[in-house]
């Protein structure tokens, strides 16, 4: 099972949709579950990670294989990708992702990561990198069955 959790909602329909139907794209490999959490709204860098990670930690069972999205993680390809999630589910039956909000995520959270992933050394808007994540999700799941995918 792969869970995402997220700080902060899907706003714009366009990528609701885009989230829709890459979930059910993802269907037919694995059972996939998005978890929303609320963004804190709150100016005070401190104050918000705070906040965030007592939500982030009710989500979480111990049990799980906690990647953490972040800039300073390891940036792998999209055959890496693939591989590393084939090597942890050999391990593992869970698999958490996790995308915090504008602050980023608390470090006591990046502590608990068993891996720390980073997509590039840019910032992307949350919410679009949640799509992100869901195509490469799925681009895996393709490069794992030796299924044919754009490029």
């Amino acid at each position: 099972m792969i869970k995402i959790i997220c700080i902060g909602k899907l706003k714009e329909s366009y990528l609701k949709d885009a989230q829709e139907e890459y979930i059910k794209r993802l269907k037919k490999y694995t059972n996939i579950e998005i978890i929303e959490l609320p963004d804190s709204e709150i100016d005070q860098e401190k104050i918000a990670l705070e906040k965030e990670k007592n939500q982030i930690l009710r989500q979480l069972t111990g049990k799980e294989y906690l990647i953490t999205l972040e800039i300073e993680g390891k940036e792998l390809s999209s055959t890496e990708f693939a591989d590393k999630l084939d090597k942890t589910f050999i391990q593992n039956s869970d698999i958490t992702f996790l995308i915090g909000g504008s602050y980023g995520i608390h470090p006591s959270i990046k502590e608990q990561a068993n891996f720390k992933l980073s997509f590039s050394k840019m910032t992307f808007p949350h919410q679009l990198f949640r799509i992100l994540l869901l195509e490469q999700l799925f681009r895996s799941y393709k490069i794992l069955n030796n299924e044919k995918y754009h490029k």
